[in-house]
């Protein structure tokens, strides 16, 4: 288990009450919620570095597909297929 740190915010009363409405929806607590925003905001920063470090570039795999050596059993080929095809 990680360590928690209590802290205080300031927040306008209205805005806090509709979140922790909107956390209780959710079924997590108020904190637990507002964690989770802070993890998004700083992966959202993170990413932003990544993309000016990589540039705007859009990248894409490109690879030939692998062959099995070996013929598979029916029922190993037939999970394959079904995978195969539930790919977008």
């Amino acid at each position: 288990m990680r360590l928690k740190k209590k802290t205080s915010i300031y927040i306008e009363d209205e805005l806090w009450e509709r979140f922790k409405v909107r956390a209780s929806a959710k079924g997590v607590e108020a904190s637990s919620l507002l964690e989770e925003l802070i993890k998004e905001e700083l992966a959202d920063q993170v990413s932003k570095a990544l993309e000016e470090l990589a540039g705007p570039e859009d990248y894409q795999l490109d690879f030939d597909p692998v062959k099995p050596r070996e013929p598979v059993s029916p029922l190993i080929r037939e999970m394959r297929d079904e995978r195969a095809d539930s790919l977008p």
